[in-house]
Parts: structure tokens; C-alpha cells; sequence
């Protein structure tokens, strides 16, 4: 359920208020960037799994900056169904879209299956920044200009390619850092196709690695993989606020108004992996992404192919 009455305020008393939102916002980088958001003036609307924790976290936010803009939408956005509530829900209640942060995202060490029946790596990481955006999109381009925002990783270096045969691990043996790997691989390949997609549209497409954050990322896992991220996230890893930066910043920097296609780490521009840059994978990806959820997306109406 969306938390309605905050959703119909922001609809009603800001319509001129710049609308930002946030997947995967109840903790971690996702929670530090819905901060930032609202501190920088936005209204701002966060996706969340748990609707307790959803509403502590509007509180948290709304004392902390002084922003009573900020609401949340629950969800479980590795389900089509979820993800296409959350799109309508938003919409029937926003007037505006100016800023979207794909953040939300996890790492699974066994491979498990959604109730759509895509593997759940795919689902959660690829799937929903691809559906929730495409749904969205027509809105973004009316609130021109307009910015979205896909965290991708380093990890993305961890493949060399797209497995298009075996994308979800159905015949060869799952490896969580490798179906981890290909997911950020895809957030770049969609976020560039985006770009081109877009192009003169007012929108701009970028990605980003965050940085290792000391974060609850891979908290859901067990065993050795469990211990072994814990341990690696006490020695290197860095504050949810400081991973958030290079998000914030795509999101608000007024020199990026007009850069797309871009890929960010320490809030600088930085090279991929080849396979990022691969436009036949790209454009592959997204007919692949269309396939799975069912549905196909031109681009907005008024933007050339």
C-alpha cells in the first residue's frame, strides 16, 4: 500500500515542487539519496519492501531535513505486477517526475526464482529499473528537463558480456557474483540504450558505481558468503552518505544538465568495461527486456528512434 494521504499532499500543495523518486529507499545508499534529495528541495518519493519501515523512514527523513515532502510507495519490485502498481500508483498521484534513482538491488548466493519465474538477480537488479522507467517515461519527458539515474558497480568488470543463451543461470551453474556482475552490466547497457532512445528529449540516461558501501547489501545471504562480505565491508567499505554522493550528484549537478550516456564513479566521468559499451548489446538487452515483461516501448511520443 502507498502511504496516500503524504502522496495526495505532495500532489496537491507542489505542483511547481521538483518530484524526485527512489527505489530501495529504506536503507543503505538508497536511503542517503532520498536524504540528499529532500535536503536539496525535492519532493521526494522512496519504494520500499516493508511498510512499517517505510513509515519510519518518512518520519526519519521529514525531522531530519526539515522536508514534510517525502512519502513512500511499498513494494516487491522483483514482480511485474508490483512494479506496475507502484508506476500507476505514482502517477495517479504525482504531477510531475523530474529525477529517477533505480537504486534498489541485492545479491543472492543461491539462485531462486520470482513468482513471474525469472531468477531473481535478473527480476530485482535489471528488470525493475527497465519496467519501472519505460512506465514512467512519458512523464519524465513532460517534466523535461528531466533526469534518471541507474546505480550500476564496478562489478560490471566481473563478466565479459551479456550470456544471452543462459541469462538466468538455467543450464550452467548459478554463481552469485557472477549473475551480481552481468545485473550491474545490464543497468549500463539499459542506461545507455536509454540515452540514445532519448536523445533531444529534455532527459538525460546515466549510471554509476557507488563505491564498496558499509551498507546491509548481501545481509540477506548465509553462510561463508554472509561472513565473507561482512568482513570486507568493515575493512574497506564506505558510509552509506559517502555512496550516495556520486548518485546526488548525477541527480543535481546543474553542469550535467545535458550529459547522457555517461557512466560516474567519485562523481567523475569513468570508463566501462568493452562490453558496456557494446551498442549491439545494448540494443539486444532491451529487446530481451521487452520479451520478459510483455510488453514493448517506442520511444515517447514527440522523440525520434
Amino acid at each position: 500500500m502507498a502511504n496516500l494521504a503524504a502522496m495526495t499532499l505532495l500532489a496537491s500543495t507542489n505542483n511547481m515542487k521538483r518530484v524526485a523518486l527512489v527505489t530501495g529507499g529504506t536503507a543503505g545508499i538508497g536511503k542517503e539519496t532520498a536524504r540528499g534529495l529532500a535536503r536539496a528541495g525535492f519532493a521526494v518519493v522512496f519504494v520500499g519492501r516493508d511498510r512499517q519501515k517505510c513509515e519510519q523512514v518518512v518520519e526519519e527523513l521529514r525531522a531530519d531535513t526539515g522536508n514534510a515532502d517525502i512519502a513512500a510507495l511499498t513494494a516487491d519490485l522483483s514482480r511485474l505486477d508490483d512494479i506496475r502498481r507502484v508506476a500507476a500508483e505514482f502517477r495517479a498521484a504525482q504531477p510531475r517526475l523530474d529525477v529517477l534513482v533505480n537504486n534498489v538491488g541485492a545479491i543472492f548466493d543461491t539462485r531462486r526464482v520470482t513468482p513471474d519465474g525469472f531468477e531473481q538477480t535478473f527480476a530485482l537488479n535489471h528488470l525493475s529499473y527497465f519496467l519501472l522507467t519505460n512506465l514512467l517515461l512519458d512523464l519524465l519527458v513532460a517534466s523535461a528537463p528531466a533526469r534518471i539515474v541507474s546505480v550500476s558497480s564496478a562489478a560490471h568488470r566481473f563478466v565479459s558480456g551479456v550470456d544471452f543463451d543462459d541469462m538466468q543461470f538455467e543450464r550452467k551453474p548459478y554463481a552469485a557474483m557472477r549473475a551480481y556482475g552481468q545485473s550491474k552490466l545490464m543497468n549500463i547497457l539499459f542506461s545507455r540504450e536509454l540515452a540514445q532512445r532519448l536523445e533531444g528529449a529534455g532527459v538525460t540516461s546515466n549510471s554509476l558505481h557507488p563505491g564498496g558501501v558499509a551498507s546491509s547489501f548481501a545481509d540477506n545471504t548465509t553462510g561463508w558468503f554472509r561472513l565473507t562480505a561482512t568482513a570486507l565491508k568493515r575493512a574497506f567499505g564506505i558510509s552509506p552518505a559517502r555512496g550516495a554522493e556520486t548518485s546526488l550528484h548525477l541527480a543535481t549537478a546543474p553542469e550535467l544538465e545535458r550529459t547522457s550516456g555517461k557512466y560516474f564513479e567519485r562523481r567523475r566521468e569513468s570508463p566501462t568495461s568493452a562490453a558496456a559499451a557494446d551498442r549491439a548489446a545494448q540494443k539486444r538487452l532491451w529487446q530481451v527486456s521487452e520479451e520478459a515483461v510483455g510488453q514493448a516501448f517506442p520511444p515517447p511520443a514527440g522523440v525520434a528512434s
